[in-house]
């Protein structure tokens, strides 16, 4: 089982609900009823923690036999930020988010943000559900990155979409299909790259949402690359383009 720090019992996950503690999930055991749990279910709607039902069994194995009550909490290592705070750190410069949907793997997540903290991008934006969440995991794969930079969770990813293309923001899509190879796309401005997930790629929702969809050219057998290497690619390809734009000068 993957690494993980939890808050476990009814007291200590409400307060840690109350307190703004940065949690990634809420498992309740099937069955458990009565107010105080009605009030940490409420809590967690209100904090938009995601709630999952799970076998008792099962709990009592995450736990290693403390009491939980039926109620257990998984803890973010980190807060989360929220994509207004991604875009207001850009301050003066043209934002640049790298949005990764339905990434699972906290191998993959973890070196996506070593690759941000490296390229200068300004925050990451992953959903709330079917995504590997901020977990210590993902913290020693960041190997220190995590501490530079900000990951919002957002409960619908193709209405997060839409409204940074309100904000002016170009998202290109990374699609092994799309005609268009990266480097020959404008990846100048202000700008999103999405990266899809190790199974489903972006779905079709996502797809449609963006402005443009590239390809990284693929000469041998596999027919992808995964989640962490074309993010690298596509933020690199930013940076080239951005330096060039500027007249050869670095940009930040």
């Amino acid at each position: 089982m993957e690494d993980k720090e939890y808050v476990a019992g009814r007291h200590a996950v409400k307060e840690a609900l109350l307190s703004n503690r940065p949690l990634n999930k809420l498992l309740v055991a099937g069955g458990i009823k009565g107010a105080g749990v009605a009030e940490i279910l409420r809590l967690a709607r209100e904090k938009g923690v995601p709630v999952q039902q799970v076998e008792r069994a099962w709990l009592d194995d995450l736990v290693g036999g403390i009491p939980h009550q039926g109620v257990v909490a998984l803890a973010a290592p980190k807060g989360y930020a929220s994509v207004e705070e991604i875009l207001a750190a850009a301050g003066g410069e043209e934002p640049f988010l790298i949005l990764l949907h339905e990434v699972t793997d906290p191998r993959n997540l973890g070196a996506v943000l070593r690759t941000a903290d490296a390229a200068g991008v300004h925050g990451v934006i992953i959903p709330r559900r079917r995504s590997c969440a901020l977990t210590p995991a993902v913290a020693k794969a960041a190997a220190g990155a995590l501490e530079h930079v900000r990951v919002a969770r957002v409960g619908n990813m193709a209405r997060t979409i839409d409204y940074l293309k309100e904000r002016g923001i170009w998202v290109v899509g990374a699609e092994s299909t799309a005609p268009c190879v990266y480097w020959d796309a404008r990846l100048t401005g202000p700008i999103a790259l999405v990266i899809g997930g190790e199974d489903r790629g972006l779905g079709k929702v996502v797809r449609e949402r963006c402005d443009q969809l590239v390809s990284l050219p693929m000469r041998g057998q596999v027919t992808s690359l995964n989640a962490s290497v074309a993010a690298a690619l596509l933020a690199y390809e930013v940076l080239r383009q951005r330096r060039q734009a500027h007249g050869g000068i670095p940009h930040r």
